[in-house]
């Protein structure tokens, strides 16, 4: 039987007076690839932390509205909220966080709105310095009966 009777060349075998090796050609695949895979996990790392910055945002500022929403006067309304909002934040956030009232006056109004905003560390473990500004608003009714008693 001759060599074109018997299909391709195998590992060790004689082409034309050379032997094909195919050792190492596993160790060259995962060279390439695995700085690939890492890189790939630590993005979807990083995306699940926005993810999750979102998510802590928009609870934040659901509770800043809340805390809000219980007070007797506007200006303890508005730091009430931002301690609710910088403690819910205090492990998110990479600068300071921002709380702003949306609704209108307190005594006037129904409902007390606040906007709360922060920058959150994404993407800063892969080395890129990508500032990410998450908002999240929120709206809390006022409560009629402290707002009559007062």
């Amino acid at each position: 039987m001759n060599r074109e009777e018997r299909g391709p060349a195998r590992a060790g075998e004689r082409v034309s007076g050379r032997v094909r090796e195919d050792r190492g050609i596993s160790t060259v695949e995962v060279v390439i690839l695995a700085p690939v895979m890492i890189l790939f996990i630590l993005v979807l790392v990083a995306m699940g932390q926005l993810v999750d910055g979102r998510g802590a945002v928009d609870g934040a500022a659901r509770d800043a509205a809340r805390s809000g929403s219980l007070q007797w006067e506007a200006g303890t309304a508005m730091a009430e909220a931002r301690r609710a909002a910088e403690a819910d934040l205090s492990d998110v956030c990479a600068g300071p966080v921002e709380v702003r009232k949306t609704s209108a006056g307190f005594a006037d109004a129904d409902f007390f709105s606040v906007e709360v905003s922060c920058q959150v560390r994404g993407l800063a473990m892969l080395g890129l310095d990508v500032p990410k500004t998450l908002t999240g608003k929120a709206t809390s009714p006022l409560d009629p009966y402290k707002r009559k008693a007062g």
